[in-house]
């Protein structure tokens, strides 16, 4: 007997691999897939302004990267002891205004270098609700604990998540266009926002990217959110807020895309890499022994067999 569903996935055609520069954009699940090709040492930027949960603020940011638009003093507010931008997250605000600023442009430097040689973007979409600035009348990427008056709560319709959807597609095809992107919905349920309102979010996003599928060619649905919705269906792989995938889940899903996105040339590299990664990681209860001598001279030896045959993989 069958207990469980299996979320079938075909082969990508649009396959990844240690030649392959790939940026991930879009909710905290995206930082958690991140940390999966930083571990493999597989060529990818995560969310370089921070996380950013919905499809408008992404589409500003790669607007103002394309562009080259640079943050200017009337992009930047003072509050609580910090600089703050409405369009990226908070780990980058800054006490030090110049500071600030610099950080900001230099990120722009740094992506609009990134975007036009870019194999793929992956871009994890994580709610349809924004808040807009009552001001300027701007949707925010992060509120910065401004209080909450200074902001109106809106449901993106499935019409405006596309729009932005289809701008962040031409944007990045108008410099470069060999792009391939990969989508996905993040399967953290945004309580905060009401259990129905919520799926009403979700229902939103769906929406927006089959439509938006539909018309684009060159874009894919990666299914992580029914994986864990329908195929793991059990809060054994939830973290204790009932509403994160915890760290089984996300190898699972792991585990799904490398078998969607990677050729096996890719996977025997990345068993190699792991082999590397669990020595380094390896903590000897006598590191001043011949034995373990020895075994740090096998795993540079590892190393070294492995950089050459991958000269972008840096274990440092």
């Amino acid at each position: 007997m069958i207990f469980s569903l299996k979320i079938p996935i075909a082969k990508s055609k649009q396959l990844i691999s240690y030649q392959s520069d790939m940026m991930l954009l879009g909710s905290c699940f995206s930082e958690n897939i991140g940390s999966k090709f930083s571990y493999f040492k597989l060529n990818a930027s995560v969310n370089p302004f921070g996380i950013i949960f919905n499809v408008v603020s992404i589409e500003k940011l790669i607007q103002r990267a394309v562009n080259k638009d640079f943050f200017t003093e009337k992009d930047i507010f003072f509050h609580n002891d910090l600089w703050h931008c409405f369009e990226v997250h908070s780990e980058l605000s800054n006490p030090n205004k110049d500071t600030f600023l610099e950080t900001l442009n230099t990120l722009i430097e740094s992506t609009n270098c990134q975007i036009s040689k870019l194999t793929h973007c992956i871009i994890t979409l994580g709610t349809s609700w924004v808040y807009q600035n009552n001001t300027t009348g701007e949707i925010v990427a992060n509120c910065h604990k401004v209080p909450q008056k200074e902001f109106t709560k809106v449901l993106l319709s499935p019409a405006q998540n596309e729009q932005s959807l289809r701008s962040i597609v031409a944007l990045i095809h108008s410099v470069n266009l060999t792009c391939q992107f990969i989508f996905t919905i993040s399967p953290v349920r945004h309580s905060k926002d009401g259990f129905f309102e919520n799926n009403v979010s979700k229902a939103n996003l769906f929406s927006a990217l089959h439509s938006s599928i539909i018309h684009h060619p060159s874009l894919t649905y990666f299914p992580s959110y029914e994986i864990v919705l329908d195929e793991l269906r059990d809060y054994r792989f939830y973290e204790k807020d009932m509403l994160h995938p915890n760290a089984l889940a996300v190898d699972y899903i792991w585990e799904r895309f490398s078998e969607t996105y990677f050729d096996q040339e890719t996977l025997s590299i990345m068993q190699d890499v792991e082999v590397i990664q669990k020595g380094l990681a390896h903590r000897p209860f006598n590191p001043d022994t011949e034995s373990h001598r020895k075994f740090l001279d096998k795993l540079e030896d590892k190393m070294q067999v492995l950089q050459k045959k991958v000269p972008t993989i840096d274990f440092s």
